[in-house]
Parts: C-alpha cells; sequence; structure tokens
C-alpha cells in the first residue's frame, strides 16, 4: 500500500467518527492556539521593554554623587556635592572610547505660558547631553557651545511640556517663565516616552547648565560648580565593565582617595540594566511557552488515548487485512498516519484561533501582542512531532497483533 493510499485510507476511518475525531484535536487546537498566543504575548513585552530601555541612550553610564554620614545616619545618594564640570571634562578628555561626556543639574519647578503653568522636571545641561542620551530635537535648534558659555536663558522643551504649555502649535520662538526668569524656546525634543522605571521622560525642560546654576536651582552650587551627575557615553563596542572600571580609577585620583576610602560617588552602568531586563523578558517568553505547551502535551495524551480505543474497536478489521497480506509496516504507517492527520488538522484550527486571540487582545485589551512567522511554524512542528510521538505506540500496537487472534477477536 503506497502513502497515498494510506492517506486515504485513515482519512475514511477519521470521517466514520467525526465527533470523535474531533473531541481528539480540541486537545490539540487548544495548545497550538495556547502557544501561539502566548509567544506573541511574550515577544509584544520583551519589544516593549527593549524600546524603553533603549531610549535611556546605549551604552551609558551614570556617575552620581556620593553619600554623606550625619551623626551616625547615612543619608541617599546624592546628600554629597563630590562631583563637578571638571570631573566630566576629565573624563572626556582623559579616557579612551567617550563619545560623550555631560555634566548635568536636576530639579522642579512651575514653567509658566501666560495664563498656563505647568509643574516639571528642569534640567541644566551642557552641549553633551543630548548626544549620551541620544535625543534629537523635532523643531529649531539644539543647546550650543555659545548658549552654554554665556549661560544664556534658553530652553529646549520636551514633548509633554509643550502639549501642557501650548497645545498643539508650535513652541520655537515663545517666550516662557521659568520660575520667574523669562526663556527663550529654542527648541522642541523629539518624543522620548516613557523610561522603564515608568517616568514621562518629555515632561522636562532643558536649559544651559550655569544658567541652571545661577539663576534657577541654588546660588550655592553655582560658587561648587558641583553637578548633580555625569552621563557618560562610551562607543559601540565598548567594554562596559572595564569602561566602568577607567572612570572610578580617574575619579577616585581626582578626589584625591586613599585606598582604605570608599568611593564619594557612585557609578550605575546602564548596559547592565539593559542586559538583566532583556534576559528577564526572554525567560518571561520562555515561561509563558513552556506553560502554553502543557496544553500540547494533554492534546498528545488524548490522542493517545483515542488510538488505542480505535486499535481495540478494529482488532478484527486489523486481522482481516493483516490475513489478506497486509504486513505490519502498512498497518504501523496508517495508523501513525491518523494520529499525524489529527495533530494537522488540529494544528490549522489552532492557528485560526490563536491568531484570531492575539487580534482580540490588541484590539480590546489593548496588550502589546507581536505575531511572528516562526511562532506559527514551531506551533505546526510541535503539533506533528505530538502526533508521531503519541501516536507511535497505539500504532505498533495494532502492526504487532497476532493475525489470527486478531481475527478471533469478538
Amino acid at each position: 500500500m503506497n502513502l497515498a493510499d494510506t492517506g486515504r485510507s485513515a482519512l475514511r476511518s477519521l470521517r466514520a467518527n467525526k465527533m470523535r475525531s474531533a473531541l481528539t484535536a480540541l486537545g490539540i487546537i487548544i495548545g497550538v492556539a495556547a502557544v501561539i498566543t502566548m509567544l506573541a504575548v511574550g515577544e509584544g513585552a520583551r519589544l516593549k521593554v527593549a524600546e524603553q530601555l533603549k531610549s535611556l541612550g546605549s551604552n551609558l553610564m551614570i556617575v552620581l554623587p556620593g553619600t554623606v554620614t550625619s551623626s551616625g545616619v547615612r543619608l541617599s545618594t546624592g546628600s554629597r556635592n563630590t562631583l563637578t564640570e571638571n570631573d566630566a571634562a576629565a573624563i572626556r578628555d582623559e579616557l579612551g572610547g567617550v563619545v560623550a561626556s555631560a555634566p548635568a543639574l536636576r530639579g522642579t519647578g512651575q514653567v509658566v505660558n501666560g495664563n498656563l503653568n505647568w509643574s516639571t522636571v528642569i534640567m541644566g545641561v551642557s552641549p553633551d547631553y543630548l548626544a549620551a542620551r541620544e535625543w534629537a530635537v523635532a523643531r529649531g535648534r539644539a543647546i550650543d557651545e555659545n548658549d552654554f558659555r554665556s549661560s544664556a536663558k534658553v530652553a529646549l522643551v520636551g514633548q509633554t511640556v509643550a502639549q501642557m504649555l501650548f497645545g498643539g502649535t508650535d513652541p520655537t520662538g515663545q517666550t516662557i517663565r521659568v520660575k520667574y526668569v523669562p526663556f527663550t524656546i529654542v527648541g522642541l525634543l523629539e518624543a522620548k516616552g516613557q523610561s522603564y522605571t515608568g517616568q514621562d521622560q518629555d515632561d522636562v525642560v532643558l536649559i544651559p547648565l550655569g544658567t541652571a546654576r545661577g539663576r534657577i536651582l541654588g546660588q550655592a552650587q553655582g560658587r561648587l560648580r558641583s553637578v548633580g551627575h555625569i552621563s557618560v557615553k562610551m562607543a559601540d563596542g565598548s567594554d562596559m565593565k572595564q569602561a566602568e572600571s577607567q572612570v572610578r580609577e580617574l575619579l577616585r585620583q581626582r578626589h584625591r582617595l586613599q585606598p582604605d576610602q570608599d568611593d564619594d560617588f557612585n557609578i550605575r552602568n546602564l548596559s547592565e540594566v539593559v542586559e538583566a531586563e532583556q534576559a528577564a523578558s526572554q525567560v518571561l517568553s520562555s515561561l509563558l511557552a513552556a506553560v502554553a505547551s502543557v496544553s500540547l502535551l494533554v492534546g498528545g495524551i488524548g490522542i493517545m488515548n483515542i488510538m488505542l480505543v480505535s486499535v481495540t474497536e478494529r482488532t478484527r478489521e486489523i486481522g482481516i487485512r493483516l490475513a489478506v497480506g497486509a504486513r505490519q509496516r502498512d498497518i504501523l504507517t496508517q495508523f501513525l498516519t491518523e494520529a499525524v492527520i489529527l495533530s494537522l488538522v488540529g494544528a490549522l484550527a489552532g492557528i485560526a484561533l490563536g491568531v484570531g486571540g492575539t487580534w482580540a487582545l490588541e484590539r480590546f485589551a489593548g496588550w502589546e501582542v507581536v505575531l511572528q512567522s516562526h511562532a506559527i511554524l514551531l506551533s505546526v512542528a510541535s503539533a506533528s512531532i505530538v502526533g508521531v510521538f503519541f501516536g507511535w505506540y497505539p500504532a505498533r500496537k495494532a502492526s504487532r497483533l497476532a493475525p489470527i487472534e486478531a481475527l478471533r477477536y469478538e
């Protein structure tokens, strides 16, 4: 018996028990649909995290001031003014592979445009800040060296601030008051979105560092030339661990710290955060796929159970076929073909259900989902393997029946 005849015979046997065949395939249908949907959800979550992490900037380190202990109480990070603009310049000039070393001050304040006002983050930055954060200007221009050196009263605004103070109009060239000081908006920043911590990165006003220190964020900081943090961007392909060690060694030398003294600064290597978050997303995707695959396993057990029942019901038929010359491998192939057909039919129906479920999650639940072709191919391949694996034992049992005893079976 050739393969075509075997397939036709298997289809006739399955059509003879349509309801049972449909119920048997139901486990595979649910399993394939679950695998496709869960892989789409996991991939959507991974890409969402990657997008949020990318908005921070790649190959980026943040150097923060250290802590101070007062009366036995250790205060939070940044409670000491230990970083200066000169530290940022030394990192840029003395270390190799540094693309940008951008000092910055951070504060909050009320920003006013006419009768509209908005409380937002105010950042005093150097011209390198946008390069370090990989942040582009949508309209207008960035803060340049002349603005930085002259402590000009110019500002860049984020998309959220622009929306709150100007609605849908172009804010460039307009004047706003930051803590009662007038600033001319020279540029509108491109949308950055939320950070991985959920912070709105577009809710910000950027002004020159000297202006922020002298006019907005405090005179004391102006005398010290201190900064709130330094963003250090390394070139692509840089060893971020080694770069972190070099920055640490340089700052310890500049701050004249003895070997037995702790660092008076902290370094946050964001590349490690990116790697950790991506690893967590990958684990989540794998976990979701593994959980969904349990449904395929259950479906496979259902196929084996029904095929064993079918072998018992058709024992006499098997005996007649063996008696008229059918070989053991013909019987084996027929029952194995039935199991595989059940799996593939279930897989096709499961693909339709999975695609529909993915669309429903995106449309009605608002989830981030990404349906990939390899997820569908993986589901079909898994269903085929399940059919062969769980159909093998019933098919082998049928092929090894003794013809005489099979003919006597009632």
